[in-house]
């Protein structure tokens, strides 16, 4: 078993402290990560800050090209990294690879948003005067990461932030921190200067204090809980640090009668059972209007049976793992409530017999909106259904919840698509489209799912300050 260390100041750093990571598939520790204390954080907080002098001072282009480095490594060891993935976080390496995929294409797409972090000249309204408004980067960025995509959401918050001119220390969640280490080999290999981007490993409540209070670090940058969010929310506001945050989601699917049924049957398991179910992203509640409430049921019941659950590196595997036994234990509870509730159980509901923290793909129906199903974020393979009669009745339901992150509906009336993009509280929608994010354009939730927006423009504006800056000239 290998014992990784962490990239600190263009080094790589071994220590006697170290978590272990465990393979959800088997439970078995399959590697051992370093940790550092808040001291040797608040040291890399110090040396990011010496660095960032020299890289903000490079051409976007510059900048850019050393992003394009990091991607060409990335690509480089994708099989080797995509393994690691399924080894940590359980899911199918197909999943994995993809994950690789697009890690490489936020990279080179911030790469060249590097390029472009335009200002303006504003048209005076006062003689002798000039107006300018410029961008520029914050300073040092703290990331901390998930474990459910624990590369892919890591490299969303680094680039940017890079690219913009920004040094980053990166956290990765405990769970599943190898695929940060290798990153951060990637990084080394690129040659980027010392201190521009860090990795550290250890005590998420101790190195949020750290970030928080320490005030060379200009910004946070997160992805987890929304109840974690409310808890850095108040932290920042002793120094109003500015925070971005990609917080929980309880998504709607929308199924109208004037769809098409199996792209539509297609697309929600999309929605419901990729990851595993384990994505802020993923469906928690299909409605679907009840004229094909049934024969939407059939089809869909169909294809999750015919999911093959087993470990990432079995082949035709598209379910694995819950990430811990607590995840699962949340599953089988949301389950039971839902059954007590009146709910259907069609197929699953039952944990799998084997090694590791496997759940039977589970498909309920007629679930009741006072389950607990309908309003907390189950995170597994477990889909819950209820008909619906009118649109209004669609909307007002998918906009019962306190999160707004992603919504999806399926029809063919181009009309109702235009209601839905107004009228849907989510800051991501997918209309016919089970897979909306992409790196042009910008990921993030309203209500209580987030701050700020990830991904496209918005997502590299997110790193850079905003000056107004008034030129008497004297013309």
């Amino acid at each position: 078993m290998k014992t990784y260390p962490l990239y600190l100041n263009g080094q790589w750093v071994k220590t006697q402290k170290t978590i272990r990571v465990v393979n959800p598939s088997t439970t078995e520790v399959v590697a051992e990560v370093c940790t550092v204390d808040r001291a040797a954080v608040a040291q890399a907080v110090k040396d990011a800050h010496v660095a960032f002098a020299g890289w903000r001072a490079l051409t976007g282009k510059a900048r850019g090209a050393h992003l394009n480095k990091i991607a060409d490594e990335l690509e480089k060891r994708r099989d080797e990294i995509a393994r690691v993935i399924t080894l940590e976080n359980g899911k199918p390496l197909a999943q994995s690879a993809g994950e690789i995929g697009m890690s490489v294409d936020h990279l080179r797409w911030f790469a060249e948003e590097a390029r472009r972090a335009y200002g303006r000249i504003v048209p005076h309204q006062a003689d002798g005067k000039r107006h300018l408004v410029v961008k520029t980067p914050m300073g040092v960025v703290a990331a901390i990461g998930p474990w459910n995509f624990p590369l892919v959401l890591a490299v969303r918050k680094i680039a940017p932030a890079l690219a913009a001119g920004n040094t980053v220390i990166l956290k990765p969640a405990s769970a599943t921190p190898v695929c940060a280490v290798l990153f951060a080999e990637c990084v080394d290999a690129a040659k980027l200067p010392k201190g521009v981007s860090q990795l550290v490993a250890g005590s998420a409540r101790e190195f949020a204090q750290e970030f928080l209070d320490n005030p060379l670090c200009r910004k946070i940058t997160f992805t987890g809980s929304t109840e974690v969010g409310k808890e850095l929310i108040r932290g920042a506001a002793n120094q109003v640090k500015p925070l971005s945050l990609e917080l929980g989601g309880h998504a709607p699917v929308l199924v109208f009668e004037d769809a098409d049924l199996d792209a539509a049957v297609e697309g929600a398991m999309i929605t419901k059972f990729r990851n595993t179910g384990q994505s802020c992203i993923a469906s928690n509640r299909i409605y679907v209007q009840r004229g094909i409430y049934e024969k939407f049921l059939d089809k869909f019941v169909q294809q999750t049976r015919a999911l093959k659950t087993g470990d990432g590196l079995e082949d035709g595997v598209s379910v694995g793992p819950l990430i811990n036994e607590e995840g699962l234990t949340k599953a089988l509870e949301h389950i039971q409530d839902a059954t007590q509730r009146g709910a259907r159980l069609l197929c699953g509901g039952k944990r799998l017999k084997r090694q590791g923290y496997f759940l039977e793909p589970t498909v309920l129906a007629d679930v009741p909106a006072g389950a607990a199903c309908m309003s907390e974020e189950t995170f597994a393979p477990v889909a819950a259904l209820a008909p619906f009669d009118t649109e209004a009745e669609a909307i007002e339901r998918a906009n019962a919840s306190p999160y707004g992150l992603s919504a999806y509906a399926f029809t063919r009336d181009l009309r109702r698509t235009f209601r839905l993009m107004e009228q849907l509280e989510s800051g991501m929608i997918g209309i016919n489209d089970g897979v909306p994010t992409t790196s042009q354009c910008p990921f993030g939730g309203v209500k209580q799912s987030g701050w700020g927006r990830e991904l496209g423009i918005e997502g590299m504006d997110a790193f850079l300050e905003t000056k107004h800056v008034s030129l008497g000239l004297g013309i």
